[in-house]
């Protein structure tokens, strides 16, 4: 199945972001797409918390969320929004970082919130707190499409392996991991962490990113890695984007999820065991 990821240099306003989006994913469309993946936080690229509360909204408000469902239907295809910062409810005020599947419809068939988040420095000039401005998820989910299982999870959560096992044992065939990457991190390490979690559970790896210097109106700069990526269920890297904005197609083969299972079949292979 001819499928894009489309990588992205989104800025901290919503309605530019929505807009480059729409114009990308019809012109993946238009070129034989079926299933388009975004990166994470597709919506809104922001250090600033201040900013992001001006101008995100509720999931029922989000005019990202809903111009992507309808774009979705007009085009017949399915859709990963790779993540969206949306407002929650929560008395402390923290967003949440929530990937959807949207279908040919334009229906939402899953919405998955990142688990794991990005408290760490990772030089002297770059340090994280996600858990500041963003309520972890506490539930992994498969989103079920007419291609197959999919396990859905958003940029760190790629290490911890175990969320990965648990998406493979419970029927995932395809993992999505989109990111917005630390330059720092990604240079070392992301390539190796894609190619493990393909291997390690013999799934596909479809990881759209976000790129570059992001455009902004406040807070400190952001960059990311950029660098794309798809993996096959055997290990092999079929495409790395680079660091350019665009659109990326590549081919989607389910047969060769059953032949890597089938020469390693390490699934089936688990055990339990005691300590340490």
């Amino acid at each position: 199945m001819k499928s894009a990821l489309l990588q992205l240099c989104s800025s901290d306003d919503p309605v530019e972001n929505l807009a480059t989006v729409r114009a990308l994913m019809a012109e993946a469309a238009g070129q034989g797409a079926r299933f388009i993946l975004t990166p994470e936080v597709t919506n809104c690229v922001s250090t600033s918390a201040t900013r992001q509360r001006d101008v995100l909204q509720l999931e029922e408000d989000d005019q990202t969320l809903a111009g992507l469902r309808d774009m979705a239907a007009a085009l017949g295809v399915w859709l990963l929004i790779g993540s969206l910062v949306i407002k929650t409810h929560d008395p402390d005020g923290r967003f949440a970082n929530r990937s959807f599947m949207i279908n040919p419809q334009g229906l939402i068939v899953a919405r998955y919130d990142k688990i794991h988040m990005f408290d760490v420095q990772v030089s002297e000039s770059e340090t994280f707190r996600e858990s500041k401005n963003y309520r972890p998820g506490d539930r992994a989910v498969l989103a079920k499409t007419d291609f197959g299982m999919v396990g859905m999870t958003i940029c760190y959560d790629i290490r911890f392996p175990h969320l990965y096992a648990a998406l493979a044992q419970a029927g995932a065939r395809i993992l999505t991991i989109p990111a917005a990457f630390s330059p720092v991190t990604g240079a070392a390490h992301w390539e190796s962490l894609l190619r493990a979690r393909a291997i390690e559970t013999g799934c596909w790896i479809l990881a759209p990113a976000q790129t570059g210097e992001h455009p902004k109106t406040r807070g400190r700069t952001r960059r990311t890695y950029g660098h794309s990526m798809v993996v096959a269920p055997w290990g092999e890297v079929i495409l790395d984007a680079g660091t350019d904005p665009g659109i990326h197609f590549f081919d989607l083969d389910d047969s060769s999820v059953s032949e890597a299972r089938r020469r390693v079949p390490s699934l089936t292979h688990v055990r339990p065991f005691d300590g340490p």
